[in-house]
């Protein structure tokens, strides 16, 4: 809103020198300039307001990346003084009279915030103690800091929301016996897969004779998921003391396993094996282009043989999947349905269906022969570290620009200060993620995941910098501006 100061300013001038059919045109632009800086949601004047697009929530693990609540407010006003206004989102339990609130610095021209299920139920528990399965009414309110000179401070109106919270299962689940490729070893159990619903885990690969239960942390054996009363049921044990009833599995082979927390079931099939051992990938986007009989293998999952995938570069072409290195091309493949499914091309056949990739860059693709799935992603690089201007907060690591034609370009260029930082492949909150660290100040490599090498570049001097990663030369270069 300063530009309404300069039009202050211009009017004074410009009634030294002409009439006021100019200085009310003049007056009607640099109003409506202002006005558009705002969304057209926004009241964009009149007193601090905030609302709420629900006033009772009940909350459910199973939704738990979801949106459960949006809080929204009006500009305020800066009190005719042409000053700027950032705003600061209080929400706390109500009775504590916002001495113990999660407070939300928004900075200025932001008029909404989002909390998501899993957010707010962890909120209720770990900050505000509330019993899981309780109602608890929550306190919101907006402080709105006009840079004025005194600074003001005007605080909206206080709006309540009833949530009830639940008390949320294990997000992480592991298999663990005899039965288990991985065995007994509590430190080192076969992590299964959360599903879209977060309470839902799967595994699918080989299985031994021998029994199994499920735990829900590395390296402790309680709390466990046994068995019920029947093979696809579940009980929680949280005792020694409580029965140690095990699945158990008659015949090696391959399996699919689905747990769900939620409900207390598992269900345990045997899977038939892949048709293939191997598979490989063609054309020119590829690491060797169309010599089919140097083709890059892909890499099989080692617990789940459906699973095939190739990380790597690719240019800008086609490809698609041959099952063998035959030289004569008379072979299956696999080929394109579309974007994320396939189908099994019978050697001889006139059909050539290929999937094309637009940009060159670092991809994982991913082949899944249990239901002829296919993913492609392009991975994007992020930047954290105390040099950076997010700090160490890896959810908001900022993303680098990639370059316009090569994707395995990345540039940042802004402000730095002293300390360290390295580049996340993306924001996950555990660290437990690929990332590229310091070889020297030229080079890098890539980290793998849960692995304890840690190494940083540090930045000495503070300023604006141009970094330069290039993660299929794994160089990079950061000049001062």
């Amino acid at each position: 809103m300063e530009k309404l100061n300069l039009w202050s300013i211009l009017k004074e001038k410009l009634q030294q020198y002409t009439g006021t059919m100019l200085i009310s045109i003049l007056a009607v632009f640099l109003f409506s300039a202002c006005q558009e800086e705002l969304p057209d949601n926004i009241v964009k004047s009149g007193p601090l307001a905030l609302s709420v697009s629900k006033t009772s929530l009940v909350l459910k693990q199973k939704d738990i990346n979801n949106g459960a609540v949006d809080l929204t407010w009006t500009t305020g006003t800066n009190h005719g003084t042409g000053s700027s206004i950032s705003y600061n989102l209080q929400v706390d339990k109500k009775g504590n009279n916002f001495s113990k609130p999660i407070s939300l610095n928004m900075g200025k021209g932001i008029y909404i915030n989002s909390f998501n299920v899993g957010a707010l139920n962890d909120s209720l528990l770990t900050k505000w103690g509330v019993i899981p399965g309780s109602v608890t009414d929550l306190e919101a309110r907006v402080i709105a800091t006009v840079y004025s000179d005194p600074v003001v401070n005007d605080i909206s109106n206080i709006v309540t929301i009833s949530v009830t919270s639940y008390k949320p299962v294990s997000k992480t689940l592991y298999l663990f016996g005899s039965a288990s490729p991985k065995g007994t070893d509590v430190n080192n159990a076969l992590a299964l897969t959360p599903q879209n619903d977060p309470t839902v885990f799967v595994y699918t690969g080989s299985l031994n004779t021998g029994s199994l239960k499920f735990i829900t942390t590395l390296g402790q054996i309680l709390p466990s998921y046994n068995k019920g009363n029947s093979d696809s049921q579940l009980i929680l044990r949280t005792d020694a003391g409580q029965a140690d009833n095990l699945f158990n599995i008659t015949e090696a082979a391959v399996y699919k396993v689905t747990v769900s927390l939620l409900d207390l079931t598992v269900s345990i099939n045997k899977a038939d094996l892949p048709p293939y051992s191997t598979i490989y990938m063609v054309g020119d986007a590829s690491p060797n282009g169309w010599d089919i009989s140097h083709s890059t293998p892909l890499v099989q999952n080692t617990t789940n043989p459906f699973i095939f995938t190739y990380t790597g570069v690719m240019k800008a072409g086609d490809f698609k999947f041959p099952v063998n290195l035959n030289s004569d091309w008379g072979q299956d493949m696999f080929m394109k349905v579309d974007d994320t499914h396939m189908y099994l091309h019978h050697g001889g056949d006139a059909d050539d269906n290929k999937w094309t990739i637009a940009k060159k860059g670092y991809y994982t693709i991913t082949l899944n022969l249990l239901n002829n799935s296919i993913s492609i992603y392009r991975e994007k690089l992020y930047m954290v570290g105390d040099a950076t201007p997010i700090g160490w907060t890896i959810t908001s690591a900022i993303q680098m620009t990639e370059d316009a034609t090569d994707g395995c370009i990345f540039i940042y260029n802004g402000p730095m200060v002293a300390g360290d930082f390295k580049f996340p492949v993306n924001q996950n909150s555990d660290w437990g993620q690929d990332m590229y660290e310091r070889t020297d100040n030229t080079h890098m490599y890539r980290h793998i995941g849960g692995q304890a090498d840690d190494n940083k570049w540090s930045i000495t001097s503070a300023g604006n910098y141009l970094i330069t990663v290039n993660i299929e030369t794994l160089s990079i270069s950061f000049v001062k501006q």
